[in-house]
């Protein structure tokens, strides 16, 4: 925002033209909860005022109503699989004015250098985007990431700008248990937001977890839960992801009393679903299920920037960053035109602004050996086996006894019990390090999938019905740098390569989501019994959310927090 202070009090007093006026709209007022009619004056990318004004450009919204811009309260812009640019030109026309980024992801691959990628790449963009420093990398230590970030590696970036704190701590066991790094963080982030993640955590652990200085969560899954969380004082991200959905079942945790410690989040959002939208098709989907649309734009706006302590972020009154949303409907909140700083950016979901290219080189990041089929051959020690289960529409597991199938002696995939075999090979310090499992509800009767997008240490991740076609897509994998690649009968049927981190491409939207859309054919020929089955697969090695995970080291039971045998 440009600060020209003397001329924006003359502007609201009515001495001297706006720069542009918004004539004639209904401004949804996020501080009184109220809808009215009032002409917006922005000078110098910041509301001058609301009454009636006059402009060097006016543009008539009459009709229209006039909102904050949204803001994404959390979020893995590497699970966009895009550059920060190409991420702007997605999320900008659909209403997305400010996001909070936690880069856990590129930081377990690159550590601070991946930190400062994005701090860099994101400078100058029409799209405000702020950083949460990642707390927990690797997230556990029963996975191998490409770095360890302790107190220290993170301190230097706290004088930056759009820093604003720690991350989700994902260490809960940590910070109940006073680890000696986790206490340093949680001291050293004291000043700052604290986000959490805890899942499930409930009774006097929650509240050790809350009275460490954590302030919000994002992983409940029931009502209950955000209540109970709630009424210990913590923020509620409601999350709306690809893979993890839970608005549905939160929002009856919304009331007209508690309503300000909601927020929306869609942590982890796929291409081909940013292309539709955002924040938006939350607050639209919360709308539809019954809340009050006011109440909803107030979570996508003025709570999450009073969060975060976006003081001149959130609303559309005299002070406050000129970054708006036009829409024609209340309820069905269709995006019309957006301002970001005062300046069109989009119409009808559709940039008119450009935004200018970024060429990355953050590549070469997959470093392993050679494997050969042996080494993804699991020799039965006994009759029954621990198999990962998936759970609808969750990104959490279960865990389930049952028969091991086998032949020949080896526990192989069965695709008459939908039980496949599962690997996860160590991409960073090139160890030969490989974890094998099972998994069950995939629902492939051929071929393997295979992908460097692997929560939160970014290892390599297979699933198979052959070992020979496992082992051709980690050697496809590696060919390519990094990616998302399809395989059936020995050949390569779809692939996308990331050659950024393993977690991001080097090309446009359109052409990312071209490509998914190709593996998305490729895996339904498969007999894939999943939506985003890559988006699924992704979170099958995140060792943080219950109830049985699989890293480069083996089996982790998440509630124990223990490596446990894939036998019985």
């Amino acid at each position: 925002m440009k600060n020209d202070l003397k001329g924006r009090i003359d502007v609201a007093r009515g001495l001297k033209k706006a720069d542009l006026v918004l004539k004639g709209g209904q401004v949804v007022n996020v501080f009184s909860g109220e809808v009215y009619r009032a002409d917006v004056a922005v000078y110098r990318g910041v509301i001058a005022g609301l009454g009636e004004y006059e402009g060097k450009r006016v543009i008539d919204v009459s009709s229209k109503y006039i909102l904050p811009g949204f803001i994404d309260s959390h979020v893995h812009l590497e699970s966009s699989m895009l550059t920060p640019a190409e991420f702007a030109r997605a999320a900008l026309p659909h209403g997305t004015t400010s996001i909070v980024a936690d880069p856990h992801e590129i930081a377990n691959v690159l550590g601070t250098a991946g930190i400062k990628y994005l701090l860099k790449a994101t400078e100058g963009l029409p799209l405000d985007f702020y950083f949460m420093l990642p707390s927990c990398v690797p997230a556990t230590p029963l996975e191998t990431s490409g770095a360890h970030l302790r107190s220290a590696d993170l301190k230097p970036f706290l004088t930056h700008d759009r820093v604003l704190g720690l991350a989700e701590m994902m260490d809960y066991p940590g910070v109940l248990g006073g680890e000696t790094d986790v206490m340093r963080k949680l001291r050293t982030f004291r000043n700052t937001v604290i986000d959490g993640h805890a899942p499930g955590l409930s009774g006097k652990e929650l509240s050790a977890y809350v009275g460490a200085g954590i302030i919000s969560d994002h992983e409940c899954v029931s009502a209950a839960e955000a209540l109970e969380k709630v009424r210990l004082g913590m923020m509620i991200f409601i999350r709306e992801g690809s893979s993890a959905k839970n608005l549905e079942a939160l929002l009856p945790a919304v009331t007209q009393a508690n309503a300000r410690f909601f927020a929306f989040a869609t942590d982890d959002f796929e291409p081909d679903d940013l292309k539709n939208g955002g924040i938006d098709l939350l607050v639209k989907k919360a709308i539809h299920l019954g809340l009050d649309p006011v109440t909803a734009i107030q979570m996508a706006t003025i709570n999450p920037a009073s969060h975060f302590g976006l003081k001149r972020t959130g609303a559309v009154l005299p002070g406050y960053a000129a970054d708006m949303i036009i829409i024609d409907n209340l309820r069905k909140l269709s995006v019309e035109m957006v301002f970001k700083a005062g300046s069109p950016m989009a119409s009808n979901n559709r940039l008119t602004t450009p935004i200018r290219s970024q060429r990355p080189t953050m590549s070469n990041s997959v470093r392993v050996r050679s494997l050969k089929k042996a080494h993804l051959r699991i020799p039965a020690k006994t009759n029954k086996v621990r198999i990962i289960e998936l759970v609808p529409r969750q990104i959490a597991t279960r865990q389930r006894i049952l028969r091991a199938p086998t032949r020949n002696g080896h526990v192989v995939s069965d695709t008459e019990q939908d039980i496949l075999k599962l690997v996860v090979l160590e991409r960073h310090r090139k160890s030969g390090r490989r974890g094998l499992g099972l998994v069950r509800g995939l629902g492939l009767r051929s071929g393997a999938l295979a992908s460097t997008v692997a929560h939160d240490s970014h290892n390599i991740i297979a699933v198979g019905v052959t070992d020979d076609d496992i082992l051709l897509a980690l050697s496809e994998i590696k060919k390519i740098h990094g990616g998302l690649v399809v395989v059936q009968g020995g050949t390569v049927m779809a692939e996308l390569p990331l050659p950024v981190a393993g977690l991001i491409s080097d090309r446009g939207l359109d052409y990312v989501v071209k490509k998914l859309r190709e593996i998305e054919g490729a895996v339904k020929g498969l007999g894939a019994a999943v939506p985003h089955p890559f988006g699924i697969l992704s979170f099958l090695a995140l060792p943080v959310i219950p109830e049985l995970k699989l890293t480069d080291r083996g089996l982790v039971e998440v509630k124990s927090m223990s490596l446990v045998d894939l036998f019985v």
